[in-house]
């Protein structure tokens, strides 16, 4: 059981895909009892690193009430990290017809209020699935899946011991070259199919290789098309940071037209020392 029963808020009405619903008139109904919950997990923490929300914003719920929420954690905490995994509307699987509206007057909410956005989207989650993973009819299961095992990578740091450590405010640190631009794509290794698995290299070169690869990217945004201002990588389990500095020097020199040159050195590295399960 990951969550406490008692901690499950919930109204009578859904927001209809409506963003003005969600922030305006039904979610701003329940805004009061979902900030005293957060506030009871709050006061039971030793050291509050700070907030993840995980929300979509092509619906009303996720993207207008969840904003809200942002916004008055923002005011109750200023001073601590806020992280959300937002799910963006892409043309491909599209849901709703205003997914445009809902987003558009969410991100300027998470521009502002906002420290770290991790940019999903659900047409680059089923790619994954279907190109990698080899999975023929992927459920919304498999989906989480993926972005779980992102979760749990981008706060590993925080919750085991490892050999060069991360938080998010290192994380948010090191990556924002800019306050306002604060949004990220999340790439993952190693990602392959079921009977693969068994025939896998996991060296730090192999790795490195596939997380910067367009296939593993959780957002279907082409990074071949742009260039980067920063990038963290993470790495798990037992390995030698020679080498994760080696490779991250190395793909900075073999690449370096994809790196913006008015930001030297701009790759974050991390070890931690607990593998994921299973790996």
């Amino acid at each position: 059981q990951l969550f406490r029963p008692d901690n499950f808020v919930f109204g009578q009405t859904g927001a209809g895909n409506n963003w003005a619903k969600g922030h305006y008139t039904e979610g701003a109904e329940l805004i009061d009892s979902v900030l005293d919950v957060v506030r009871k997990e709050a006061e039971s923490c030793d050291c509050l690193q700070g907030f993840q929300i995980t929300h979509s914003l092509g619906g009303g719920t996720g993207s207008g009430m969840g904003t809200l929420l942002i916004s008055k954690i923002r005011e109750e905490y200023p001073d601590r990290i806020m992280c959300t995994y937002s799910v963006c509307p892409s043309p491909k699987v599209s849901d709703t017809v205003v997914e445009p509206y809902n987003a558009t007057l969410s991100v300027h909410q998470l521009v502002e209020n906002a420290d770290e956005v991790m940019c999903l989207d659900n047409e680059a989650l089923y790619d994954i699935c279907f190109r990698t993973l080899k999975l023929t009819t992927p459920t919304y299961g498999d989906l989480n899946h993926l972005v779980c095992a992102a979760m749990s990578g981008i706060t590993t740091c925080l919750r085991f011991p490892g050999q060069l450590n991360s938080d998010l405010r290192k994380l948010a640190v090191n990556l924002i070259p800019f306050p306002r631009l604060h949004f990220f794509m999340i790439g993952f290794a190693p990602l392959t199919s079921r009977g693969s698995q068994q025939y896998r290299a996991l060296t730090v070169p192999e790795l490195t290789q596939q997380q910067f690869d367009a296939k593993n990217m959780m957002c279907a945004a082409d990074p071949r098309h742009g260039r980067y201002l920063t990038a963290a990588c993470m790495f798990r389990g037992r390995m030698s940071t020679k080498e994760v500095d080696e490779q991250m020097l190395n793909v900075q020199n073999k690449n370096s037209s994809y790196f913006v040159e008015w930001i030297p050195n701009n790759i974050k590295a991390s070890v931690c020392d607990i593998p994921p399960k299973g790996l």
